[in-house]
């Protein structure tokens, strides 16, 4: 009997998907970063929306003066916001090309112990079939030898 195949870069390859597992998880981390940066970006819109419409509904000079204020600070936050919007993309994208480093790195392993499995099996299949001719030679030889 054959013995398993085994893949002598394995440890490699297990190394090699930690890190594209890891890679994944930071990116979904700087995601997750963006996405709740796009939901304050989301609220302050709509805050913005309701003192617009406020300061139209009112008359008062004290309601507009605050609301003046009111959309001046949103405006503020809406650009700090916007700032760390785009520092959290380029990390975004940082994190994107590491996972696609690793990913690269994971397939060419994976690809090579594909190869090697199937030369293995190959090897495998070679050795059982000329196993098999060789029974089935004796077996032809001891059955001539009884006829005679």
């Amino acid at each position: 009997m054959a013995k398993a195949f085994k893949f002598e870069l394995q440890d490699v390859l297990d190394f090699r998907n930690f890190e594209k597992e890891e890679a994944q998880n930071e990116l979904a981390k700087a995601l997750a970063v963006e996405t709740q940066i796009n939901d304050s970006l989301q609220i302050i819109a709509s805050q913005f929306i309701s003192v617009k419409n406020q300061i139209d509904a009112s008359s008062s000079f004290e309601d507009i003066a605050a609301g003046n204020s009111r959309k001046k600070f949103l405006e503020m936050q809406k650009e700090e916001l916007l700032q760390q919007l785009s520092q959290a993309k380029l990390v975004s994208e940082q994190k994107r090309a590491v996972l696609a480093e690793a990913m690269k790195k994971t397939t060419a392993l994976e690809k090579l112990k594909e190869k090697e499995e199937a030369v293995y099996k190959a090897e495998v299949d070679k050795e059982e079939n000329d196993f098999i001719d060789d029974l089935a030679n004796s077996n032809k030889r001891l059955s001539g030898q009884a006829r005679q």
